[in-house]
């Protein structure tokens, strides 16, 4: 079966839409998915599951912490192959001085539309860099994550789309996740 990464919006943030990540691997494991991992506590889940649209894996599991924890949550999958190719597309690792903990991933529920950098550019601060993908915006927040205008929220009203950010080493971890 191939293996998938699922990334929930906005769970366990500040004492709202709480999930035990325990619940979340029995929950999905009743749609038959099998060898349901999850990495820390902010909704990322590794599985495998019968081929399928990535998109459609998204509402179904949408669909699943709906009935099972009495609110919808935004989710996001990407197969393991997409998620080694934006490890390796990453564009920012190539300049000089970029501190890999500063680097984060932007995935979003559709393709990058084409006047996303033109936007983009009305958001970033000086020292901030981004780069747009197919799928994923990459950002490179000197100053912190925490601060940026280039949030989740931000991306979602300005793209008209759903958006999730993980820090790169979350995205390289539940890439080796999924290669184990």
């Amino acid at each position: 079966m191939p293996v998938y990464i699922a990334m929930l919006r906005g769970i366990n943030v500040s004492g709202q839409k709480l999930i035990k990540m325990e619940g979340l691997r029995a929950s999905l494991g009743s749609l038959n998915f099998g060898d349901v991992q999850t990495y820390i506590q902010s909704g990322n889940i590794v599985f495998k599951a019968a081929k399928a649209a990535p998109a459609d894996l998204g509402k179904r599991i949408a669909r699943q912490i709906l009935d099972d924890f009495g609110f919808e949550v935004p989710v996001l999958v990407r197969t393991a192959q997409e998620l080694g190719g934006v490890l390796k597309a990453n564009p920012l690792l190539k300049r000089p001085g970029i501190d890999e903990a500063k680097l984060h991933v932007t995935f979003l529920s559709a393709a990058v539309p084409g006047q996303a950098e033109a936007v983009l550019k009305t958001l970033a601060g000086k020292s901030e860099l981004f780069a747009v993908g197919g799928w994923e915006i990459y950002l490179y927040c000197p100053d912190g994550y925490g601060i940026t205008k280039l949030s989740n929220s931000a991306i979602e009203k300005r793209l008209s789309g759903r958006a999730t950010t993980r820090n790169w080493k979350t995205v390289n971890v539940l890439n080796a996740m999924a290669a184990s």
